[in-house]
């Protein structure tokens, strides 16, 4: 019999999470500050309550995706949170981007009321979501990972235990560093290209099957060409992630020197009312020091 599971966080990514949830399934109970996301489940029969509070009374694994530290900590430990309705013995799952140090907090709050918890942030933006095809890194006790494997297959495809309680989140940084250098990368390297007359489909075409090749290349490639920057990454949540891998690292004492010059132009792009572009438009800001644009010319 599949476990009862709840839900809490319904944006860009939680609420097709928790739509693959139904359809593989099991029965939700959901919750989100915002209403319509609940109704459009509540449509596919789920079932809505009122806090997370009410939310871990109705459910054997609880899930959450929010949008950093501060939301999970209130969401799980403050008033009418998680820990104030959830069982002995229930799981937790947090699959939001946080600062893992902040994880391992939790999880020894939970652990006094006897709940387990790990941490499980995803990779592979909103299409990721829709087609249940993330890539789910998740840390926390292996037998409590594995009791949990149906669940996440309904979610994602590549999922790999990477470890104790907020190694989930320390290998989450280690991606959002190297996808954030890479969409620079190639916003700075296009904008050279395009500044030098060359046609940057051309060059898509002549480097993607070499060494320069990469997923950010091939799927944030297309949508700079096309000036397509509807989020399924928004940037504003790529600097968030970033200001976490910072944090951590100044607690761990290790210096990310490309990950803070990164940060800057993420912030640049937020000053200018961009924050809610697709991080793909992370390239914009070479293109207005250059004064080009990068797009097809054929």
């Amino acid at each position: 019999m599949k476990k009862k599971v709840g839900f809490i966080g319904l944006g860009i990514m939680g609420k097709p999470m928790a739509m693959n949830l139904l359809k593989a399934g099991f029965n939700l109970v959901v919750f989100s500050r915002s209403k319509r996301p609940v109704e459009d489940l509540v449509k596919e029969k789920a079932l809505s309550a009122n806090s997370p509070k009410e939310v871990a009374e109705r459910s054997e694994v609880l899930i959450t995706m929010l949008p950093d530290s501060p939301e999970v900590q209130e969401v799980i430990l403050g008033k009418d949170g998680v820990i104030q309705g959830i069982k002995p013995g229930s799981v937790v799952i947090d699959m939001s981007s946080i600062n893992p140090l902040v994880t391992q907090e939790i999880a020894k709050v939970l652990k006094e009321k006897e709940v387990k918890m790990l941490d499980a942030p995803v990779s592979g933006g909103e299409s990721g979501a829709v087609q249940g095809t993330l890539a789910i890194m998740v840390g926390g006790e292996e037998k409590v990972f594995n009791d949990c494997m149906e669940i996440f297959k309904a979610m994602g495809k590549n999922i790999v235990h990477v470890g104790e309680i907020g190694a989930g989140g320390f290998v989450k940084l280690v991606n959002q560093i190297i996808v954030a250098l890479n969409i620079a990368a190639v916003g700075e390297a296009f904008t050279l290209g395009v500044k030098a007359g060359l046609d940057p489909q051309v060059i898509y075409q002549a480097i993607r099957g070499g060494l320069a090749g990469s997923s950010v290349l091939e799927t944030k490639a297309p949508m700079i060409f096309g000036r397509n920057f509807k989020p399924g990454f928004k940037i504003r949540l790529h600097h968030k992630d970033l200001k976490n891998a910072l944090s951590t690292a100044k607690d761990l004492g290790v210096p990310l020197p490309l990950s803070s010059l990164v940060q800057q132009f993420l912030i640049s792009l937020m000053t200018d009312g961009r924050g809610d572009e697709d991080h793909s438009a992370l390239a914009t800001f070479f293109e207005k020091m250059a004064r080009v644009e990068i797009k097809s010319i054929t």
